[in-house]
């Protein structure tokens, strides 16, 4: 049970202000649990959502897997092997047992709170997996519960940092109130998502970086970046990028069958799409089984039933969609057991925390980026509610950070719009031929442009008449500039980290190095705003020499991505 208080709202002509032990930016499974693990241990807790807690951003929108494995050694080991080498070898053994730990914990714990997991036919219940609406509603019942203050469509804009750098809230707008809000915090975690830059993805164009760059102007570090070229196969006519189903598929070309893209694998599917279209059939699924698929995602058969399509009897046109960090791994740097950052007072959980710990540099695909969410969020919120409470009373207000989208150096450009700047961004990032095979020739070329572009966001680029906002479409404004900032901040940290690692591992392709290098097998970090820095972090994974029993030529093989290419 909480012992926390539901903090008060103070309310005033430019919006509304809080004060609370701690503040979770972002409403999803992290922020979720983040908010009710810091309520559970005494704090006071605000938590704000750029849509409405429950509903907005990628699990919300689907059902999931999750990695949920029994406390049997065996099975854990089993498990954590099965990644190792997939991941390149970048994982953390003990974060691994951590999450799989507490991801057994909380999952027991939301069957205790009445969601419904399916039942087998001995009467247990099927814990491996969640419906996103019902999971999500679930979590904002418990959020309510444990007594925290929720703002929703009350989008994050910039942290507050007293004179010795600790964080100490952050503020931002109400989109539909059309003014402002400010929460005074002894500890922030940011739940806010990765960045898939707007792809059209199904719930993830609210997942635009905001929280990475508004940390990177509290001087946080981030670690994977580079492992952030992740695309989804999704029907050219939909958005719903849960790729599971394409292991039943045959993929064709005009030419006809696409050889070698069986089993979900991307690259040929890539490099067939720089040539023309390309088409899919369900035509490997038994047709016993349809009826289950249909049962297990039904979002993903609302488009093809729109259009009037059988996708297991007719061929349809497909893409790749890019989902960047939100299915890739990359985040801010974490440098405790409970999720803290590089930066006092700031804590991380989910996709905006780097997901190497668990997965290295390989997509978590849907069960471990769940298992992270649910877990990193208990890690995060546990955290800043011990951090926060050493700290109660300190009452400072703290200076706001924020500068790009909000507070340009050279004053407003009335010609650059958020709108623009957007385009000129996917113009970097959606190109197969710029993201998923890169090369130094294209890494270069791709960075200029970003650091060009950059400099007009910094100088430039405001929203509306700035903070605070006076009505809905200032509100907008504002948090759109800040969204087109963040995106063009997060292309540069992947875009630069991804060029210093001279190799092929895990999703992080080099055509002009397609061999993994022993010699790299380790975290790499990237940081800063106007002048970007890369560096190794000082924590090695394990060698690949340093266990016994694996073959070290097929370890680099799958590292590389041989066996599992995404």
């Amino acid at each position: 049970m909480t012992n926390s208080t539901r903090p008060e709202l103070n309310r005033s002509s430019n919006g509304v202000s809080a004060r609370a032990d701690v503040l979770v930016i972002g409403g999803g499974p992290a922020g979720a649990w983040a908010a009710v693990t810091a309520a559970e241990r005494g704090a006071s807790v605000v938590l704000v959502d750029k849509g409405y807690c429950g509903t907005s951003g990628a699990t919300a929108s689907a059902g999931t897997g999750v990695w949920y494995v029994e406390p049997d050694a065996e099975e854990r080991e089993a498990a954590i092997q099965s990644r190792e080498a997939m991941g390149g070898w970048l994982v953390d053994r003990r974060w691994m047992h951590r999450v799989l730990d507490k991801t057994y914990e909380q999952m027991n714990r939301l069957a205790e709170w009445g969601y419904p997991f399916p039942v087998n036919g001995d009467g247990s219940q099927v814990r491996h997996g969640v419906q996103g609406p019902e999971y999500m509603r679930r979590m904002r019942k418990q959020v309510v519960r444990s007594r925290v203050r929720i703002l929703d469509q009350s989008p994050a804009l910039e942290l507050l940092a007293n004179a010795g750098g600790e964080i100490v809230g952050a503020r931002g707008v109400r989109r539909q109130k059309g003014d402002a809000w400010t929460v005074h915090a002894g500890a922030v975690v940011l739940a806010t998502g990765g960045n898939a830059f707007q792809a059209g993805g199904l719930g993830c164009d609210v997942l635009t970086g905001d929280g990475y760059l508004m940390a990177a102007e509290a001087g946080a570090e981030f670690s994977g970046m580079e492992f952030s070229n992740a695309y989804a196969i999704s029907p050219t006519f939909g958005t719903v990028t849960k790729t599971a189903f394409y292991r039943f598929a045959t993929f064709y070309t005009e030419d006809g069958v696409l050889e070698g893209a069986g089993g979900q694998r991307r690259t040929p599917i890539a490099r067939a799409l720089l040539r023309g279209p390309v088409y899919a059939q369900l035509d490997q699924a038994p047709p016993e089984i349809e009826r289950s698929l249909r049962d297990a995602q039904p979002n993903f058969f609302l488009p093809f039933d729109r259009e009037g399509i059988n996708p297991f009897t007719q061929r349809f046109p497909v893409t790749l969609r890019l989902e960047g960090t939100v299915r890739g791994t990359g985040g801010l740097r974490l440098t405790d057991e409970q999720c803290a950052t590089t930066v006092p007072g700031l804590f991380a959980a989910g996709d905006a925390a780097t997901r190497e710990l668990i997965c290295g540099g390989f997509t978590g695909g849907g069960s471990h980026n769940s298992a992270w969410a649910l877990s990193s969020g208990s890690f995060a919120g546990e955290g800043a509610a011990r951090y926060a409470l050493t700290r109660r009373g300190a009452g400072e207000q703290g200076e706001a950070l924020g500068i790009a989208g909000i507070n340009p150096t050279a004053g407003a450009d009335q010609g650059l719009s958020h709108v623009e700047v957007v385009k000129l961004v996917q113009d970097e990032v959606f190109p197969y031929d710029k993201n998923y095979f890169r090369s130094e020739a294209t890494l270069t070329g791709s960075l200029g442009n970003l650091d060009q572009l950059w400099e007009r966001v910094q100088a430039g680029l405001r929203g509306g008449d700035g903070y605070p906002p006076h009505g809905e479409q200032s509100a907008t404004a504002l948090f759109r500039a800040r969204e087109a900032a963040a995106m063009v901040a997060t292309a540069r940290w992947m875009y630069s980290a991804a060029r210093e690692r001279t190799e092929t591992r895990g999703m992080a392709k080099r055509a002009d190095f397609p061999q993994l290098d022993p010699g790299q097998q380790s975290r790499r970090l990237v940081g800063g705003l106007d002048e970007l820095w890369n560096g190794v972090d000082p924590n090695r994974p394990y060698s690949i020499h340093d266990l016994d029993g694996v073959d070290a030529d097929r370890a680099a093989a799958v590292a590389a991505g041989g066996k599992a290419d995404h």
